[in-house]
């Protein structure tokens, strides 16, 4: 484990987060499982899928 890292553990052990930051941390995980959920279950919207474009090349005669 990097010093920095239990440097960063001391810090937090001291001055804990609030517990509104807590809350929007898990809220922003909790939408972003469901998002996945969702995703994976239902499948991609069509409608946000990009198409590949061929672009014609030159024939030179």
């Amino acid at each position: 484990m990097n010093f920095l890292w239990l440097l960063r553990m001391a810090k937090w052990a001291r001055n804990p987060p609030s517990a509104g930051r807590v809350k929007l941390v898990l809220a922003v995980i909790a939408i972003c499982l469901a998002l996945y959920a969702i995703e994976r279950w239902v499948g991609w919207p069509e409608a946000l899928s990009t198409e590949r474009v061929r672009v014609p090349t030159r024939v030179m005669p």
